[in-house]
């Protein structure tokens, strides 16, 4: 609604479309300038670290993949890292690769989601994927038939793709047969194939013209693309063991969120994670059909533009789907599906790369197995201070726009970071006041 010209210009939009979660943004403007950016995250407390505390160590991993019905694994893969680090656990190189193949599901699955049905209708002049599959149903269809693979690898190595349930503190529950996988093959092979085409569709779309000076954080490993384990690096020159994540970052409460916002310990300075980052920071360790679509996608690596997400998404499908054939055809049953766990008092963390970025699980468990503490950062919580750092960039340069135009901006600008609010509360409504 506007109102009168010696009013304030209020603008609301009660529920944002195409991001998980609730919440909404304020914008205010005096004098033509930004006063005020404000990302409003008022969908309640979820209290899972709370919920965990005197469980025992055996009942986490099914209760973290409540927390998230599109990254579940994500969420229980932190967790049984963080449990076995805190009870001396180590896992067989066989259950390693299955719980890494299990994750590139979830990257599959999740992925797919975000690129056709919550983002790109942005991009195409569509405000839904529904009215984007009234003229392109081709893009829809391939769309579904992805996350549907994504969501089977899910099933075939968890048991099921909501809220997976073979995954466990020593190994899993189950693994499955060779034949059992072999049977993926052939959707996995199109897969890769939609994947590729995915990624030349996305990266020929026009992008608004927008640049950010980013501390990018991600996983890094040289040996493979980080996803389950590697050392913390950034940017600027952080390289930093997962036991010291604590010592390097740091939240903070806001009074118009019930998410937690994460900062820079030394700077109480944003940054950025997810797939823009991990793209920038080891691209060299993309699968080899990932790397030659990075370098030849006609985006200049690094890239500071947060829109060009979406790029380094399809580019992260393909190696998904690239890899997950690679290894199926080399995967051999594990002789046993879990090792042995021996009960004892400790404390341990992981760090994990889900879809949206890196995730942090610590645990402390007493001698009798039950949890005493947790603590989740999901990666949404680690870039709320960033999107609400890139609004106060975007809105000087469209502020001349009408209301209409700038909520389209702002709104495509945080569907960049393919928010999840339900995993930072444990957007969109929005107003602009000028």
């Amino acid at each position: 609604m506007t109102e009168t010209a010696a009013a304030p210009r209020v603008i609301r939009v009660d529920a944002l479309s195409r991001i998980e979660g609730e919440g909404g943004l304020m914008v205010r403007f005096r004098d033509g300038e930004v006063e005020e950016v404000k990302l409003d995250v008022f969908e309640p407390p979820r209290f899972f670290e709370a919920f965990l505390r005197g469980r025992h160590f055996n009942e986490v991993a099914d209760m973290t993949a409540r927390i998230c019905g599109i990254c579940p694994v994500a969420h229980q893969t932190s967790a049984v890292q963080a449990i076995e680090s805190a009870l001396g656990v180590n896992i067989p190189a066989g259950i390693r690769t299955l719980r890494r193949l299990l994750y590139l599901g979830e990257w599959i699955e999740s992925h797919a989601l975000h690129i056709y049905l919550l983002h790109a209708p942005d991009f195409l002049g569509y405000e839904s994927a529904i009215s984007l599959a009234a003229d392109h149903p081709q893009l829809v269809e391939r769309a579904l038939r992805l996350k549907k693979i994504g969501n089977e690898l899910i099933e075939v190595l968890a048991g099921r793709a909501t809220s997976p349930v073979s995954l466990c503190v020593g190994g899993f529950y189950k693994t499955p047969a060779k034949s059992a996988l072999l049977k993926m093959r052939e959707d996995l092979t199109w897969a890769l194939e939609a994947a590729k085409d995915t990624a030349v569709l996305v990266a020929n779309l026009t992008f608004p013209s927008f640049e950010a000076d980013y501390e990018l954080v991600a996983l890094s490993d040289p040996s493979e693309y980080a996803i389950c384990a590697g050392r913390i690096v950034s940017s600027r020159g952080l390289d930093a063991a997962a036991v010291d994540y604590e010592k390097h970052f740091r939240e903070v409460q806001v009074e118009h969120s019930t998410a937690l916002h994460s900062v820079r310990s030394d700077s109480s300075s944003s940054y950025l994670v997810g797939p823009l980052a991990r793209m920038n920071l080891h691209r060299e360790t993309l699968t080899p059909e990932a790397a030659e679509l990075a370098a030849t996608c006609g985006i200049q690596w690094p890239s500071r533009n947060p829109f060009h997400g979406i790029v380094a998404r399809a580019i992260e499908l393909v190696h998904a789907c690239e890899e997950s054939i690679a290894i199926i055809d080399r995967y051999e049953q594990p002789p046993a599906p879990r090792v042995a766990v021996e009960v004892r008092e400790g404390e341990g963390c992981a760090v994990t790369e889900a879809p949206r970025g890196m995730l942090y699980h610590r645990y402390r468990i007493d001698r009798n197995g039950l949890v005493e503490e947790a603590k989740i950062i999901p990666p949404t919580s680690q870039n709320l201070r960033r999107m609400e750092d890139d609004l106060r960039l975007l809105l000087p340069g469209i502020a001349g726009q009408t209301d209409r135009e700038i909520t389209a901006r702002c709104e495509s600008l945080v569907r960049s970071y393919d928010p999840c609010i339900s995993c930072s509360t444990h957007f969109l409504r929005v107003r602009i006041e000028r």
